[in-house]
């Protein structure tokens, strides 16, 4: 009776670890978190204030890595200054209301930058694939539609998300494995059932992140094979406008999928993996994102150039 009575609803704070193994580190790896946040914010700040400024930039393919990026901003902002706070100042309690709003943010905001992904990669499908109708079909208005439309999907499919982790009691050690919190890793610790929770959780994986990179890999074989029946010069000219998108996709779904993976099937291995393959996923793409795009994309290469050339003079 007293485990029943033990609900989520008395739990008051979990408790966050460092990063294992790493411990005699926790002093200067916030300062290489600090140096990470500032070069995601100011990159992918940089990126959008560039896209907004200049006019020639309003097409579908810079709208849409605006939309990443501020979305990269968000999820930033959602893990890193914890993280430094944690390994700063250890403080390792957190509020079961701001574990539950950490989650949301965290599962949700990666929603959306699934879901952007997938429109980037629908706007290189049009372009290349039906280059006369991509500005009929890619309009201003369908494209602030498909914004809209990312952040409600992301909204909606974690919407029940606080739900399933109030519904468990709590009555084993609070101690999270991860630096952040994660459903994964808060079910766990649950003294009850977590079936509900497990094919919940399977059922957003399935539905947003396979169904997302199974779309962009059909997407992408639809693009190969209109490339190759182009020029030499057309086909690397098209295929160069998508490695960019490519490098993304790759620095998204890969961590992502790997840390899913080994949550459900790594049981014989250590914390250490889960914890690294967190951070990766969730601090690596904000910060190589605008570098990708910087490099890769000559018209942000030349706006950012441009950009510093006004600033030193």
């Amino acid at each position: 009776m007293s485990a029943s009575n033990n609900t989520s609803a008395s739990v008051s704070s979990f408790t966050l670890i460092g990063i294992p193994g790493l411990e005699e580190a926790h002093f200067w790896l916030p300062f290489l978190l600090c140096s990470l946040y500032l070069f995601a914010v100011l990159g992918n700040g940089t990126i959008i204030y560039i896209i907004q400024a200049e006019q020639s930039l309003h097409e579908p393919m810079y709208l849409f890595l605006g939309m990443l990026a501020a979305i990269d901003i968000l999820i930033s902002t959602s893990t890193m200054p914890r993280m430094m706070d944690l390994l700063w100042f250890n403080s390792t309690a957190i509020g079961f209301d701001a574990c539950l709003l950490q989650m949301f943010c965290i599962h949700s905001l990666s929603a959306m930058e699934s879901t952007i992904l997938l429109a980037m990669a629908f706007d290189r499908y049009v372009a290349i694939c039906c280059p006369l109708r991509h500005a009929a079909i890619l309009t201003s208005p369908s494209i602030a539609k498909i914004g809209l439309a990312a952040v409600i999907r992301g909204a909606a499919v974690m919407a029940p998300l606080p739900i399933f982790i109030k519904r468990l009691p709590f009555c084993r050690s609070r101690v999270l494995s991860h630096s952040y919190c994660l459903h994964q890793d808060v079910m766990k610790l649950a003294c009850a059932d977590i079936k509900v929770n497990i094919i919940y959780g399977l059922i957003v994986i399935i539905s947003v992140i396979g169904l997302d990179s199974l779309l962009i890999s059909l997407s992408y074989v639809f693009i190969l094979r209109a490339a190759l029946s182009l020029s030499q010069e057309a086909r690397l000219k098209a295929l160069g406008t998508c490695i960019s998108h490519v490098s993304a996709v790759f620095l998204f779904y890969v961590p992502f999928i790997g840390l899913s993976m080994v949550h459900r099937f790594g049981k014989t291995h250590g914390s250490n993996i889960h914890v690294v393959m967190a951070n990766v996923h969730l601090l690596v793409p904000p910060v190589l994102n605008p570098i990708v795009y910087g490099v890769k994309t000559k018209q942000i290469r030349q706006r950012i150039a441009r950009l510093f050339q006004r600033t030193t003079h």
